[in-house]
């Protein structure tokens, strides 16, 4: 059985998935992903580069009825993928397996950018801001930025603003 800290780091590393598809990031993390299943094994690497393109086909725009779904769905299931593959090493080979993993995070973190998908509705009143998507302050963020099917933006009062979408300042 793992260790707590390595049962959020697997859970991190299907996060790392969903949040790779569709971005510029996927193909790095494709690669990486590979890697640290195959341990040297290329048709184990196949297996796994065919397992995250399947993925990416599941998570890419239009190819789910409740994307929301299908997105919590492949995070379970890469997660779950990755508690196994680390729970089934020695302990040397999981230490380096857990690095690789979190390398691979930060890898995700820096080239991913931000992803806002089926958001809810942004109401604000009385001089109030609200914003359902992303709302990046301070200089912007590494990587692309992308919002799918964000809500509706309502705003009444003087003052008040309102996106969907993306907002950079």
């Amino acid at each position: 059985m793992l260790v707590e800290a390595l049962v959020a780091l697997a859970a991190a590393g299907g996060g790392a998935v969903v949040q790779a598809a569709g971005t510029d990031a996927w193909n790095g993390l494709r690669g990486r992903v590979g890697e640290i299943f195959a341990r040297g094994d290329a048709a184990r690497a196949e297996a796994e580069l065919e397992r995250l393109d399947r993925s990416a086909r599941a998570l890419a725009a239009g190819a789910s009825a409740d994307l929301v779904a299908e997105r919590r769905r492949q995070e379970g299931l890469w997660a779950g993928r990755f508690e196994i593959l680390l729970e089934s090493f020695d302990d040397a080979t999981r230490e380096q397996a857990a690095e690789e993993l979190r390398e691979l995070l930060l890898f995700v973190a820096a080239a991913a950018g931000a992803t806002a998908v089926a958001t809810g509705q942004a109401v604000a009143r009385d001089g109030g801001i609200a914003v359902t998507g992303i709302k990046s302050s301070g200089g912007g963020r590494p990587g692309t930025v992308r919002a799918e099917r964000t809500g509706d933006a309502e705003a009444t009062g003087t003052g008040s603003s309102a996106v969907s979408g993306i907002v950079s300042e």
